[in-house]
């Protein structure tokens, strides 16, 4: 499937998840969306300019995206943008690999905005789940 006048995405989550996020992005990719920034390729420890260039990017992603997906759980950069994407006004669609956004002792409020969906399920459903809210 392809998209006219397609839609702007940013994922984020834990590097330890890489292989799972590199996934879903590219099978979004492969259905015409486009990814505002590749953080993932940030693989080697970077100085503190680079950080700060690094940092300048992914807020630039951010702002540039249409809806924010959020594989979680994420580390201390992914809630942070997560955060950012909040106060941008971004529709978020959190991929929950832990049953803990369920859980009131592991959860965080923010995760429960309007805003938010949480889908629990296969990596294939929940890019369905995405294609179909922002793509119908």
């Amino acid at each position: 499937m392809t998209v006219s006048n397609p839609k702007r995405f940013y994922i984020a989550g834990s590097f330890r998840l890489l292989t799972l996020i590199t996934d879903i992005s590219r099978k979004i990719e492969n259905t015409g969306l486009i990814r505002t920034y590749d953080w993932a390729k940030n693989t080697q420890q970077p100085n503190l300019d680079q950080l700060h260039d690094i940092a300048e990017q992914e807020y630039q992603g951010l702002i540039n995206c249409d809806f924010f997906v959020f594989i979680f759980p994420g580390g201390k950069g992914s809630n942070i943008e997560f955060g950012i994407a909040t106060a941008l006004h971004k529709r978020i669609y959190i991929l929950d690999t832990t049953g803990k956004t369920d859980d009131p002792e592991e959860t965080s409020s923010f995760y429960l905005m309007e805003h938010v969906a949480r889908f629990h399920g296969t990596t294939d459903a929940f890019i369905e789940f995405i294609l179909n809210k922002e793509t119908n």
